[in-house]
């Protein structure tokens, strides 16, 4: 998998979209805000799948594209209290396995709403596609979009406003890699 590819793209397409996006960032954000973290998982859906289109047809991101996933509001809902109460239940733990827990949830997940909006696929039907795209060989390429992943968004939190612009980058990637691994057949190791 060719990292640099995918960050140009995510770079160019960031730069592409750049008022869209930066308004599309925001409005989650404050829907968020006020919905006190209710609506997170569906417009973050909305969120995804409005990026998705604008990468693959151009297609600029509307802010209406937040609600449009509403459909899957009570699955996405659910999973997140559980992740929640498994995210808090490893922190209450230790330190250690609440990271654990965080990574593990990252890696395993990081393709759920893409196919629950883009391939419109129950919830469980997701989670194990996700899975298997992420364990797909070799693994190691799942690690560096992780951490990748990880690192934008952190670099963008840790500035209030520069998450304006890192939040739609870190998606693009996201998705691009995503995309790459819709169109690649599985590897068959020979031994």
């Amino acid at each position: 998998m060719d990292f640099k590819e995918h960050l140009g793209t995510a770079w160019n397409a960031t730069l592409q979209f750049i008022v869209p996006v930066i308004l599309l960032t925001l409005v989650q954000m404050i829907v968020i805000i006020f919905s006190f973290g209710i609506l997170a998982p569906v417009t973050t859906a909305g969120y995804m799948q409005s990026l998705l289109l604008a990468l693959r047809e151009g297609r600029e991101p509307k802010i209406g594209d937040l609600f449009t996933e509403m459909r899957l509001f009570l699955p996405l809902f659910i999973f997140g209290l559980l992740a929640m109460i498994a995210t808090f239940l490893g922190f209450a733990l230790l330190i250690l396995p609440g990271f654990l827990v965080v990574a593990f949830l990252v890696f395993a997940t990081i393709y759920m709403m893409p196919l629950m909006s883009d391939r419109n696929m129950g919830l469980m039907d997701a989670l194990k596609e996700s899975w298997s795209m992420a364990t797909k060989a070799p693994i190691s390429n799942q690690l560096i979009l992780m951490v990748l992943y990880l690192v934008i968004i952190s670099l963008g939190s840790s500035i209030a406003v520069a998450v304006l612009f890192t939040q739609p980058l870190a998606t693009f990637l996201v998705l691009s890699v995503y995309e790459e691994r819709l169109q690649t057949p599985p590897v068959i190791e020979q031994k």
